[in-house]
């Protein structure tokens, strides 16, 4: 009996041992910075980068005076533009996108520009009023220019 004891002991201590070694899970990668170009005086800007912080994106902010060569370069179509324009991972961000839209963006690693969402929809990313909320879409940009729904919010 005590050898049978002993034996037990010895197993249990083993499998202990083994779990003490096993690695811990890989931490998941950190998210790629998001630059945010905006004008000066707007707050809604600042609030949407609140919201990409809190959804673990590093941001950094640049004020410009005129946003018209950036969105040029981003390719955003006439009429759907929005009070800023962000880079993150070689794409662009028009708007009040939302975190996990450019999350699951940039985890199919789509062949595009990037995310719009046109105007300043109240309920979006940065744009929260009260209980105020309107249905958007989230448009990607493909790289010809056209736009395609990549999501839609409605709550």
């Amino acid at each position: 009996m005590r050898l049978l004891t002993s034996i037990i002991a010895l197993l249990l201590f083993a499998s202990l041992g083994a779990c003490a070694q096993e690695s811990p899970p890989p931490a998941p990668a950190p998210l790629p910075p998001v630059i945010v170009y905006k004008s000066p005086s707007c707050g809604c800007c600042l609030a949407w980068a609140d919201h990409m912080r809190s959804s673990g994106f590093p941001v950094e902010i640049h004020d410009v005076q005129d946003l018209s060569p950036i969105k040029a370069e981003a390719g955003v179509p006439a009429g759907l533009g929005s009070c800023h324009t962000a880079r993150v991972a070689g794409y662009f961000l028009e708007g009040h996108v939302p975190a996990d839209d450019v999350k699951q963006l940039l985890a199919r690693k789509l062949r595009a520009r990037g995310l719009i969402v046109p105007g300043m929809v109240p309920g979006s990313p940065g744009m929260e009023q009260g209980d105020e909320r309107q249905p958007y879409d989230v448009l990607l940009l493909a790289e010809d220019g056209s736009t395609t729904v990549f999501a839609h919010h409605s709550d």
